[in-house]
């Protein structure tokens, strides 16, 4: 079924119905009793709401995506569906001071993600069910009044076969025996907080569940006891290692209870790791949801496991920064993710293990950040958000990363006390209520003694990304004088925008070990667009001044030509590792600008690669170097430079320490790199097949599924060898895994399938459909280009007729993004690119989420095209 009409609320009407109404509570029921069918399709849902309204007489809606209407009852008058209910809304006419309406509909089960998604495991044939709402899908699970700042108390009734596992928001208040229908029960839960309709949510199925937890003495000397629970399907128990998950909780609400001084405030804390889920995570208080991906039945880096425990403790931090205190529209978006984002790296550091976790967010969150702040569909972390489109694409490196890299500025800038003092008195003020901006910025000017309007005005509500150039004078050996200079323009206004950042230089000479270490530094408040440091002057020149050391301000930085010497002959002997993260993240962002050639970042990763001890950063380096090698290098070179590259890698495996991280790290690239070039194609066969070993590496389901993806890709695997390889690893990964590794295959007949069943079908779930989108544009032009004008033709029937989720990721994962230029050719001239923008131009009326993917894939294609020809020019 298409999206019905109706859906995209706009801030206006919320800001309008927000001040109409008021809701006590909601007590809504789900009759799951069909989810055994597998015709089904739907099931009953009824929601009795009560709310009051400020305006008697006057008339507002409810929403609720639904598959009919059964009844609607307002105020114990039955009214005509056919009457009130206009597509995905159901409108309540002359209202009473104090109201009551329940409806009653038939809901739809997912397979996008999005409101309840039924799962069934191909390894058993069970069926699993949960909820995922943000920004605004509760209301295809329930009727309600879908908006963050419409808050209320939730309780929730759900029958399901009684031998399942159930579990909401809050916790179970009875279970009782269904006498109608043998076999199944109804779960009734205990009524929640006042929370938002987003992060409400239920989760059904046979589910496996550990229990445990956690107790804290408060401060007025009572014992706050929180029950724990972990759950996963039964078919993925034996890999569970839910001891680890609940350490690691335990350690955050340590951690989280000290610094915020505000007890939590939900009740239990379960956590539910689920299949084919849209996000890393999401927040819902009481039981949170996260991807399966996290339960790790092949071998994981540690760097896996430390993603894992940051995304457990951003949600953490969520139960206060968002759950707690909501944001009031989706503007505001960042007084959640930029402060959880923020507190995620800082839990781990602070609270368990991974003291370095700092190197992550400067190697990894803060170069998505980079790169989406780049595209010309940025905006400021205090964004516009006209409707709840917009809101669905505003979930990225901006609001996420870049964020939480400003507030580790603002940290700086006022200091940590400061900082958290604001934290405490902003949840005391505003609990289980809703904020806007300028809420937080009261409680930080008052805790810090700084007026704090001028520094939001310049990092919250201001595009784009400063870029910091050092600009030296020598006096012989010594530095004469040194001056930073910024370029920081708002490309959304064009303006100049000086913003002030606190950092440090470092500077970094050789020991008598020839490590390069950090020497001296100096903090200094940079302000305008050129900051002397005289501090500086009369020192002898160090061989790299590191500008930004420690990743203290969210900005991009240059080398000096000597600086610039220095990492690109010795950045393996940099023996900090968030120094040594901050110089490849440097080096990376010249490749993207044009301002290093793609070869050289190539031959730096060569060098160095090997030597980086942190994980981590060694798969970003892997990761950023295929991108180099696909994307940025001029055609003409990219196969003797892919090819030796290759080789690079497949040496670098066989010296890795056995049974090592950096092992598995160089497998994977060797994998990944391996569906562009046969180069290796016979030895990844003769690994899967066993006649070929490598000490101490082994090919568990998930990295010989990588295997056969790569030599699939290159037409040197059958359907026969693929479906003998699912045959023994009957699982919902080996599912995805299959049809990534089928639908590579450089078969034209096999491209026509996929693109039928992913852009015209129906059928694929969320993650059958990334499957397939990844199989299929792993291919040259040949099989490619055929689909660039049928691409173009049917985005805009894609978006009207799918989910928005679905929608998205067809329009972003089809869009023809491997191009050439041709030399003597402008990169505005390239084909693809002229057909992006007369699509563009003639459908201005397109929806405005629609027209931003297309925008950024544009970018993301010119920016390739223009580093392209600048090493063509060089090369000429």
């Amino acid at each position: 079924m298409g999206r019905v009409k109706n859906e995209n609320l706009s801030r206006s009407e919320a800001r309008g119905r927000s001040e109409l109404i008021e809701v006590e509570n909601y007590d809504v029921a789900l009759d799951l009793r069909s989810v055994l069918d597998p015709e089904a399709t739907g099931y009953i849902s009824r929601s009795v709401i009560t709310f009051k309204c400020n305006e008697p007489g006057a008339g507002t809606f409810v929403d609720f995506i639904h598959d009919g209407i059964h009844s609607v009852m307002l105020n114990g008058i039955q009214l005509d569906p056919d009457a009130v209910v206009d597509g995905s809304r159901i409108h309540l006419a002359d209202l009473a001071a104090e109201n009551q309406v329940t409806i009653v509909g038939t809901a739809l089960y997912s397979r996008s993600g999005e409101g309840l998604h039924r799962f069934v495991d191909p390894a058993d044939g069970r069926i699993y069910l949960y909820t995922q709402y943000e920004p605004a899908d509760a209301r295809r699970v329930f009727a309600n009044f879908e908006q963050p700042d419409i808050k209320a108390s939730f309780t929730f009734n759900v029958a399901a076969p009684s031998d399942w596992q159930v579990s909401s928001n809050s916790p179970l208040a009875v279970c009782e025996e269904m006498a109608s229908t043998p076999g199944f029960s109804i779960w009734r839960f205990a009524p929640t907080e006042r929370i938002s309709t987003y992060i409400t949510t239920v989760l059904a199925g046979p589910y496996h569940v550990v229990e445990d937890s956690w107790k804290r003495t408060l401060a007025d000397g009572t014992e706050l006891e929180v029950p724990l629970g972990a759950y996963c399907r039964s078919s993925l128990a034996e890999a569970f290692d839910a001891a680890e998950i609940f350490a690691i909780t335990k350690a955050g609400l340590d951690f989280f209870h000290e610094l915020f001084e505000y007890p939590y405030p939900f009740g239990k804390y379960e956590q539910a790791f689920v299949p084919e889920y849209n996000l890393g995570a999401m927040e819902n208080p009481g039981l949170v949801t996260f991807t399966e991906t996290y339960v790790f039945k092949s071998r994981a880096t540690d760097a896996q496991y430390q993603a894992r425990g940051n995304t457990i403790m951003h949600e953490m931090a969520h139960m206060w920064f968002g759950n707690l205190v909501t944001m009031q529209w989706w503007d505001d978006l960042w007084l959640k993710e930029s402060f959880a984002d923020y507190m995620g790296s800082l839990a781990l550091v602070e609270a368990t293990r991974w003291k370095d976790a700092w190197v992550a967010f400067a190697n990894r969150r803060k170069a998505w950040a980079y790169v989406q702040d780049q595209l010309p569909t940025t905006h400021p972390i205090v964004a516009d958000i006209r409707d709840l489109e917009a809101a669905k694409q505003n979930f990225d490196g901006i609001t996420y990363a870049k964020g939480a890299s400003v507030l580790k500025q603002l940290v700086a800038y006022v200091g940590f006390d400061a900082f958290i003092g604001a934290a405490r008195q902003y949840f005391r003020d505003n609990a289980y209520s809703n904020t806007t901006l300028d809420d937080f910025l009261t409680v930080l000017s008052d805790a810090s003694g700084r007026d704090m309007a001028r520094w939001s005005s310049l990092w919250l509500q201001t595009a784009g990304i400063s870029t910091l150039v050092p600009e030296i004078e020598y006096d012989g050996g010594r530095l004469a004088r040194v001056r930073l200079l910024q370029d920081a323009m708002d490309p959304v206004t064009a303006r100049t925008v000086d913003r002030p950042h606190r950092l440090r230089l470092g500077l970094y000479d050789f020991d008598a070990g020839g490590a390069l270490v950090r020497t001296d530094s100096v903090e200094l408040d940079l302000a305008g667009a050129a900051t002397d440091v005289p501090e500086l002057a009369g020192r002898p020149a160090p061989a790299l001044l590191l500008v930004n050391d420690n990743d203290l301000t969210y900005a991009k930085v240059r080398f000096d030509a000597a600086s610039l010497q220095t990492v690109l002959s010795a950045l393996d002997k940099i023996t900090d590792p968030l120094a040594r993260a901050l110089c490849w993240s440097a080096l990376w962002n010249m490749t993207r600008d044009g301002l290093l050639a793609p070869a050289d970042y190539l031959g730096a990763v060569e060098r160095f690669a090997p030597a980086e001890s942190d994980n981590g950063v060694l798969q970003v380096l892997l990761d950023c170097a295929r991108t180099a090698l696909d994307r940025y290098l001029p055609a003409a070179e990219r196969t003797v430079q892919r090819e030796r590259f290759v080789d690079s890698v497949r040496l670098h495996l066989g010296k890795a320490a056995a049974g090592s991280d950096q092992q598995l790290t160089w497998a994977r690239s060797l994998a990944a790199l391996s569906r562009s070039t046969p180069r290796c194609a016979g030895y990844i066969a003769d690994l899967l097949k066993g006649t070929e070993r490598v000490a101490g590496l082994t090919l568990d389901t998930d990295l010989r599924w990588r295997f056969w993806q790569a030599i699939a890709a290159t037409g040197h695997a059958s359907q026969e060898q693929l479906d003998t390889e699912l045959a023994s690893d009957l699982t919902a990964a080996g599912r995805a895994g299959h049809l990534t590794a089928m639908t590579a295959r450089p078969d034209p007949a096999v491209k026509a399938q996929a693109w039928a069943d992913a852009v015209a079908g129906s059928e694929l779930s969320n993650q059958l459909l990334d499957a397939t989108i990844d199989g299929f544009t792993a291919a040259g032009h040949e099989l490619l280009d055929p689909y660039i004008e049928p691409y173009f033709q049917s985005i805009e029937s894609v978006w009207a007729q799918k989910s928005i989720e679905i929608a998205s990721r067809i329009v972003r994962g089809f869009y023809p993004l491997a191009q050439d230029l041709e030399p003597g050719t402008e990169p505005r001239q390239h084909a693809v690119v002229v057909r992006t923008d007369e699509w563009l131009a003639g459908h201005s009326d397109a929806p405005a989420a629609l027209r931003r993917i297309v925008i950024e894939q544009r970018d993301h294609l010119l920016r390739a095209l223009t580093v392209q020809g600048r090493q063509l020019v060089q090369a000429f």
